[in-house]
């Protein structure tokens, strides 16, 4: 699967995408690559963060956890989680059907950032590299 040019990404292997504005927020979706999920395999379950808890980059938000491993999800964001996607409780296999689409994982309210909160995150070329090279 390609890289999607429109969202970021970081170096453990999350994607944000800004969903738009929300009383003074950006609302960004965050999920795992088709990367992480190709290399996890057949995910089995999904521990997710509640709606309402503060999250900081780069400390663990949740776990993947698959017939091989499990594996913490990473904030790549400071801010509230204001969505978790509840259908990956009874279907968590969807993340490896659709990692980009119907298998994000949660969503984040950045506060207080004029521009672009996901600028400072890995573009897809950049990422792609960082895969490639791996």
């Amino acid at each position: 699967m390609a890289t999607p040019n429109d969202r970021r990404y970081t170096d453990q292997h999350e994607w944000a995408l800004v969903q738009g504005t929300d009383d003074a927020a950006t609302v960004v979706r965050v999920g795992i690559t088709d990367h992480a999920q190709d290399a996890l395999g057949d995910i089995v379950f999904v521990q997710l963060p509640a709606v309402g808890d503060e999250v900081t980059p780069g400390t663990p938000i949740g776990e993947v956890e698959s017939t091989k491993s499990v594996s913490d999800v990473y904030a790549p964001l400071a801010g509230t989680v204001s969505a978790v996607n509840e259908a990956l409780a009874d279907a968590p296999e969807t993340i490896n059907a659709d990692p980009y689409g119907e298998g994000w994982l949660v969503e984040i309210r950045v506060s207080g950032d004029d521009g672009d909160p996901t600028s400072g995150l890995l573009d897809a070329d950049a990422y792609q590299a960082l895969v490639d090279a791996s």
